[in-house]
């Protein structure tokens, strides 16, 4: 079978009739039918060339083995790390900036987390076994590549489809594959079949993944309870940190000629997926989508055209290790221990949990035209359009939580139109230049909310206030935004090339950010997508975020590459970086006395921001011997952030930290030691009350072998179980009363623990191809 470089969506045959003669004829597919085979390679190319860095295919199969999170394939990438939330859905952060002020595209498709608590990000919805490709664009990213976000992109792609060659019958192939992991007891399987003739292709992949709670290197708490009856957590078990999940896939490819037709469906659903800093779980997220592309080559380049559906319903409640059972009837608000008692019937004195659903829906065109100039000049012209819906609404469940529904959102709508032209020209033999400039319309707007009793503002909770003065302001936006970008490339000998950066980049905030109407302290801890424990509330009137970044990548490297080593010194300063102040709902003001050592209400505000670090990577080859050939790889990343106008540190910035490998190939063998050292993080935000962390060290062992029909992994993670707090972990949330902000005595959660990381975990996987 031989893969082909197209892949495509229908979109109309006047589209199609009308591709020869936007600049000349194609060239007419060959008297066999065999495709002629576009320029591919250039994008290809440009994927590893400063500041852009695709991920290897063996460390995308080497921690495929070892995790259940798509996320965690982008560890080990210089200045990224991931953002800690449930057991699938990591969050993936760039020198500092993560989550929507990164544009993560998956197949080509922007996803939208829908949800208050973000526990449905983008990459979420693929299995790492189903991973083919992943290019990722640190702060300086091209504008057709950008867009909407300020920190970076990734670029996620499955598995491009693949043909029977000419004069080939019908091919059959697929995978299967397995695994388990002893820490959690996570276990899951994948398998994909493709059924391929010369010019169509079929091809279907289905994922689950299933997990219990995992455990620290050690107890990290003093006390057991969950808030169920009956119910307790080892002193070392991770509540909350269990998960299920299926992914499946359909793909249909057609290709005639330098033209090829796909369409792919999707569909998920995550039955569970517990979060250690949420006081919320998933339970239930369906999405359904569909993604339709175009891609030919014409004798003037290529052309790409995509359309992109998707539907999502979300619930979130609380999960297992969280009190369930509220009100006077269940033992009161605060029982001894927290341990409250089912109850009946629902009423005034009982509540059945804290029920809250999300639909939204997304559709999105999208066309890129990369047009060849005189020389190795290109042009790159796009345009793309995306309107995305969105309601948020808490079904009433008793107690406080009655008698109507809470609109979190109703009828959220933003919306985005963007146009873009980039030119990389040659300016001589060692020089190269990629100028381009964005523009982007996003529009936004919501409709009336109201609290579960409209006409109350019972027991302080200020929801008749607050919704009256949502509902009578002007809730309507429209930002025009502007992103421009210049890279020079040098390569100034066989031994050094250098890569230099200037950005301006635009970010609109998101729904979740201007919307949250409620002070309320119940309703405003259930809105946060950052894992701190707090409550936030949203602002009508945020400005866009605004950007200027400027980095310098040294390439250095042996004329045979047997070793290299890469240096990027970068700075970001932001204007009206989106940040938040302490909040006092009595008053509906800033607090005038900061709380601290205690969970607290904020509101999101612009203010400004600075960051900048060094990011460094390398590898070398050590020696080639009878025992095989050893290699030395490694990255090591630091950064500083700042809140301008306060003083005060960013939120969940990453301190600094380096990784070590040792690996070693010998036939069929790829064995690596991996080193990873984190220093302590005592630069915090104070406004958050967020905890510091030490510093720690961590050592994995990582084993392959393969055949030419069969691979087996197998290593341990956290070799000596050592007992850690993960630095962007947030605040542990994983069992207790978690409805309440700050729960009296003995009640916990409570303010001063962050979620540790997991202890040794023995893994293995096996891979059988056919």
């Amino acid at each position: 079978m031989r893969p082909h470089p197209l892949l495509v969506a229908p979109l109309t045959a006047a589209i199609l009739a009308a591709l020869p003669t936007i600049a000349g004829a194609s060239d007419p597919p060959t008297a066999d039918g065999d495709s002629v085979l576009p320029k591919v390679v250039v994008e290809g190319t440009r994927a590893n060339i400063a500041p852009a860095r695709a991920v290897d295919d063996a460390s995308l199969e080497a921690r495929a083995a070892a995790t259940s999170d798509a996320a965690s394939l982008l560890e080990g990438q210089p200045g990224l790390w991931i953002n800690a939330a449930g057991g699938v859905s990591g969050l993936p952060s760039i020198r500092g900036l993560a989550d929507d002020r990164l544009r993560i595209r998956l197949d080509g498709a922007d996803i939208t987390a829908s949800c208050p608590n973000h526990m449905n990000p983008a990459l979420s919805y693929v299995a790492p076994s189903d991973v083919a490709r992943i290019v990722v664009y640190p702060g300086i990213t091209p504008v057709s590549q950008g867009g909407d976000s300020i920190g970076g992109s990734i670029v996620v792609e499955r598995s491009q489809p693949s043909f029977a060659a000419a004069g080939e019958d019908i091919v059959l192939s697929g995978e299967l594959g397995t695994y388990y992991r002893s820490n959690g007891d996570a276990h899951g399987a994948n398998a994909s079949l493709t059924i391929a003739s010369e010019h169509l292709s079929l091809r279907y992949t289905g994922a689950t993944a299933r997990a219990g709670n995992y455990r620290a290197g050690g107890e990290f708490k003093d006390y057991d309870f969950t808030g169920r009856e009956g119910h307790t957590l080892d002193r070392d078990e991770v509540g909350s940190t269990g998960y299920v999940s299926h992914n499946q896939s359909l793909q249909l490819a057609y290709t005639n000629g330098d033209h090829l037709l796909e369409a792919r469906l999707g569909w998920q659903q995550i039955p569970r997926q517990d979060y250690p800093n949420q006081r919320m779980d998933l339970t239930d997220n369906r999405q359904r989508s569909t993604n339709l592309r175009y891609l030919g080559q014409f004798g003037w380049g290529r052309l790409e055209a995509r359309a992109y559906r998707e539907t999502l319903d979300h619930a979130m409640d609380f999960g297992p290790d969280k009190r369930f059972w509220y009100g006077a009837a269940s033992g009161g608000n605060n029982p001894p221990g927290g341990q409250a008692t089912p109850c009946a019937p629902i009423g005034p004195t009982c509540a059945a949990g804290m029920p809250m659903l999300t639909s939204s829906d997304t559709t999105a065109f999208m066309l890129d035209a990369d047009i060849t100039l005189q020389g190795e000049d290109r042009l790159r012209l796009g345009l793309e359009q995306r309107a995305y819906r969105l309601d948020d609404w808490w079904p009433p469940s008793g107690g406080m939580m009655s008698p109507g529904e809470f609109w979190n959102i109703r009828d959220g709508e933003r919306d985005r139109t963007a146009a873009y032209a980039e030119w990389e020209h040659h300016l001589g033999p060692r020089w190269t230049a990629e100028l381009g400039v964005r523009y982007e319309r996003v529009r936004m707007d919501a409709g009336p909310v109201q609290g579960y009793n409209p006409a109350s503002n019972m027991m302080g909770s200020w929801q008749m206030r607050d919704a009256a003065l949502f509902n009578a302001a002007d809730r309507a936006r429209s930002d025009g935004n502007w992103d421009a970008t210049a890279i020079l490339r040098q390569s100034v000998s066989d031994r050094m090339d250098i890569a230099y950066g200037l950005a301006r980049k635009v970010r609109s905030p998101g729904l979740y950010e201007v919307f949250p109407w409620s002070t309320w302290t119940m309703a405003a801890v259930m809105n946060n997508f950052v894992g701190d424990g707090n409550g936030y509330v949203g602002n009508l009137a945020l400005a866009p975020e605004r950007t200027l970044t400027a980095s310098v990548t040294f390439d250095l490297h042996a004329a045979d590459r047997r070793w290299e080593l890469q240096a990027t010194p970068y700075v970001t300063s932001i204007a009206d970086y989106i940040d938040a102040i302490q909040w006092n709902p009595d008053t509906n003001a800033a607090r005038s006395v900061p709380v601290r050592n205690a969970f607290t209400v904020l509101k999101y505000v612009n203010q400004d921001a600075r960051l900048h670090g060094l990011d460094l990577s390398g590898k070398a080859r050590l020696a080639e011997t009878g025992l095989g050939v050893f290699a030395l790889q490694g990255t090591l990343s630091w950064m500083h952030g700042e809140n301008r106008t306060t003083g005060d540190g960013l939120y969940n910035r990453m301190p600094a930290n380096a990784r070590l490998s040792l690996t070693q190939r010998l036939g069929g063998w790829d064995n690596a030691l991996e080193l990873v050292a984190v220093a302590r993080k005592d630069d915090v935000s104070q406004v958050r009350n967020e905890l510091e962390t030490a510093g720690y060290g961590l050592l994995h062992l990582r084993f392959s072998r393969a055949w030419s029909a069969l691979r087996v992994d197998f290593g341990v993670e956290n070799l000596f179980d050592r007992h850690y707090a993960l630095p962007t972990g947030g605040a542990y949330l994983g069992q207790g009363t978690t409805m309440s902000i700050n729960p009296p005595v003995p009640n916990y959660p409570r303010w001063g623990t962050q979620v540790p990381g997991p202890g040794r975990s023995l893994y293995a996987a096996v891979t059988l191809a056919f």
